[in-house]
């Protein structure tokens, strides 16, 4: 028995052996190459360049109190706490490391090998991308031993190593995507390109873009420098025309705009007082702003309003006083109904806009002194998110009006809004960038607000930086009091596998989201 049962797993053996041969020479599927082209890599990558801080934006929405969760209890993002055991609020955690992650390296290498210059260059701009939102939303991140295939746990860097890294990547980027020896090509490049169709130019403009950004992070430092800042916003967008988006065909799930109503992420996402108090009058001298009806939702009785962080659910209001969600509707529309402003299907999605670094450029030039130059820079800004506002609700058609050039011309005219240069405040620029970045610069509303730390006054009014904010009154009972600095790591990576690496930042402790970043201190 002994010598048969080993006779028979002999063969078996063998059998399994000349099977598996046969296996997988079957499953050489020609439609689903083992390896590919270099720039097929490209499209899923910026997909999530563009739509990971969206779907942590649910989170980080909260903390800058741009919308609300209305509930039968206050939620812990609002009171600026976390979810234990979850991975809510990492998804570009997740995306960095592994939608992009290895496939980003394979990208890269085999650019390079071909010696394919501006697709090496995009790919420099995605990892620094992906360095710069990691390191903005959580702090320490691992950059150095990243997408190492021999490692089972990875340490962390600092935040300042992060940084310099950054403005290396998107350094080489500049000088990669000027070269126009190898084997640049705009059309090989184009057919994974699905912001800029291939023209580097453009993605050499983002990448000037995103080095403004990357420094003006700096400005509690001593280190900041503001003329930097400008030099590299003067080489960046130059115009509407030059936003970085992404278009929605809306054919089917993945080709739909996450915050459209098909997909109904957000339907139960409210507007806030604050928001809402930049935009009516409220803290701006009674001067309206044509956005608000075109951005917001009103009440179903046609009042906008918006909620209090600090009240259950609507706070008592009956149902014609509620605001309505994002979409224009007191609830969740049929499918493929048409919706305002960023909230359609087929709204397109930016990266970043000229309105943006607009505004960067103005901050910086007014911390030079120079308030002439940030005058301009902030009336650029105002009027560029006028009229992205009115492109935004033309991608697919939708209902609301567009903001009529009599509209911008006396919204632009009111002292409230525009005021001489020697009376332009610090207030006014920053307000007006979180109202342009409202619903989608998630990640770079939360640096602002945390590097004037939430409720810092405007040295020249005396006034608010963020007029109207104040922290949850009930802050989450980990905060020990304190308001929130950062996201912790993803836990079904960092807190599963790699726990020692996290106790030696501190990110084991309770609290450690309140932990403030080392780009905001001194």
């Amino acid at each position: 028995m002994t010598r048969l049962l080993r006779h028979t797993i002999l063969a078996g053996l063998l059998l399994v052996s000349a099977s598996c041969t046969d296996f997988l020479a079957v499953n050489d599927n020609p439609n689903g190459p083992q390896t590919v082209s270099a720039n097929l890599y490209l499209a899923p990558m910026l997909h999530w360049m563009v739509t990971s801080p969206i779907l942590d934006g649910r989170f980080v929405g909260r903390y800058t109190q741009q919308w609300t969760l209305p509930g039968t209890s206050l939620s812990t993002w609002d009171r600026m706490g976390y979810d234990p055991s979850s991975d809510n609020g990492a998804q570009q955690w997740r995306d960095v490391y592994w939608s992009l992650g290895q496939n980003l390296v394979d990208m890269m290498g085999k650019a390079e090998a071909e010696q394919r210059w501006d697709l090496l260059g995009v790919g420099f701009i995605l990892k620094a991308w992906g360095w710069q939102v990691l390191t903005d939303l959580h702090g320490e991140i691992i950059v150095r031993q990243a997408i190492d295939q021999s490692r089972f746990s990875f340490d962390y860097d600092t935040q300042d190593f992060a940084y310099q890294e950054i403005k290396r990547l998107l350094d080489s980027a500049t000088v990669l995507l000027q070269r126009t020896d190898g084997a640049v090509d705009a059309t090989y490049l184009g057919k994974g390109d699905r912001i800029y169709n291939g023209d580097r130019a453009k993605w050499l403009k983002l990448a000037y873009g995103m080095i403004a950004l990357n420094l003006n992070h700096y400005s509690n430092k001593t280190t900041y420098d503001p003329a930097a800042v400008i030099a590299n916003v003067d080489k960046s967008l130059a115009s509407n025309a030059d936003d970085p988006l992404l278009t929605y065909q809306g054919t089917n799930n993945d080709d739909r705009n996450f915050l459209g109503n098909t997909r109904n992420n957000i339907t139960s996402y409210r507007q806030t007082q604050f928001v809402l108090g930049l935009m009516n009058g409220t803290e701006f001298g009674g001067t309206v702003d044509p956005r608000m009806t075109r951005m917001l939702a009103p009440s179903p009785d046609g009042v906008y309003r918006g909620l209090d962080v600090n009240v259950v659910g609507f706070g008592g209001l009956p149902a014609a006083q509620q605001p309505m969600n994002f979409y224009g509707y007191a609830t969740l529309p049929a499918t493929g109904s048409q919706s305002r402003y960023i909230f359609d299907d087929k709204s397109k999605l930016p990266v970043m806009t000229y309105a943006e670094l607009q505004f960067i450029k103005a901050e910086a030039a007014y911390r030079s002194g120079d308030k002439p130059t940030a005058l301009i820079a902030y009336r650029n800004g105002v009027s560029a998110h006028i009229d992205f506002v009115n492109a935004r609700n033309i991608d697919n058609n939708q209902t609301p009006t567009q903001i009529t050039a009599a509209e911008k011309t006396a919204f632009l005219g009111s002292a409230n809004i525009v005021p001489a240069a020697a009376a332009l405040t610090l207030t006014q620029i920053m307000s007006q960038k979180y109202i342009a970045l409202w619903g989608w610069g998630h990640n770079e509303i939360w640096m602002d607000m945390r590097r004037y730390h939430y409720t810092d006054l405007d040295p020249a009014s005396t006034v608010q930086v963020y007029p109207g904010f104040t922290p949850p009154t009930t802050l989450y009972p980990d905060n020990g009091g304190k308001v929130v600095q950062r996201i912790r790591p993803r836990f079904n990576s960092e807190y599963v596998w790699n726990v020692p690496a996290l106790q030696a930042i501190g990110g084991t402790a309770l609290d450690y989201h309140t932990k403030p970043l080392w780009i905001i201190q001194p």
